[in-house]
């Protein structure tokens, strides 16, 4: 079993750290905060997001970089992917022990806020739409047979709405539901012998070849967590 929580923060802190710097070079950092979410986004999920609001009247900005794990990173359906087939499919493999699978998936995102102000005593809310650019890989490991991974980076689009709730200070509960939606992307297949093929979206195969991998389309997500104002 993967231990998510130290990949999720040796991924997300130096990019947020980015994101936080060129955030407060638009804007002065008063009023700008930094929260960190956990909870589902196809799997266990985790984000760091830095939020600018009221850059003009409501309208804000908010950079996030979020990583999840997939559990289901191979399609239990596919066919036994190394060209011999003892079983006849992924699925089957793995009820056997003969196959096991991962999968990790990296989305950073763009978005316009609208903040809704103070919809109860000590909560606020604002809603959120933007741009996504997701990096996805999986891998069907056979042991000593091979393995096989597929690889895609795809744009897409995405809203959703965040709730706080005032706890002391500067630090806030948040809550952030969601929905992200990826279009069709290139896909890298690599069968760990040093042949790495891509399989373009106007390939005539192409969903036949890429089917294996579960890869987002549309995505909801739910997460919790907190949130400093600076």
């Amino acid at each position: 079993m993967v231990t998510a929580e130290p990949v999720l923060m040796k991924k997300l802190i130096p990019l947020t750290l980015l994101a936080l710097t060129a955030t407060a070079g638009a804007q002065s950092l008063s009023g700008v905060q930094l929260g960190l979410t956990g909870g589902y986004a196809s799997g266990l999920s985790g984000e760091i997001f830095v939020l600018t609001p009221n850059v003009v009247g409501p309208v804000g900005v908010k950079v996030g970089v979020a990583t999840t794990r997939s559990a289901d990173a191979i399609r239990d359906s596919s066919a036994y992917g190394l060209g011999v087939a003892p079983t006849p499919t992924f699925g089957d493999a793995k009820q056997q022990g003969l196959a096991t699978e991962s999968g990790s998936q990296t989305v950073v995102s763009l978005d316009g806020t609208y903040a809704l102000g103070e919809v109860a005593p000590g909560v606020d809310s604002s809603l959120y739409a933007g741009g996504r650019y997701g990096m996805f890989s999986a891998t069907a490991d056979y042991g000593s047979a091979g393995r096989q991974t597929y690889r895609s980076n795809a744009f897409g689009v995405g809203a959703g709405a965040l709730v706080s709730y005032a706890l002391t200070g500067n630090l806030s509960l948040v809550g952030d539901v969601g929905v992200d939606h990826f279009f069709d992307a290139t896909v890298t297949i690599d069968d760990g012998r040093g042949n790495i093929d891509p399989i373009a979206t106007n390939d005539g195969s192409y969903r036949e070849l890429t089917s294996p991998f579960v890869r987002p389309g549309t995505t909801f997500k739910a997460r919790v967590g907190i949130k400093a104002t600076f």
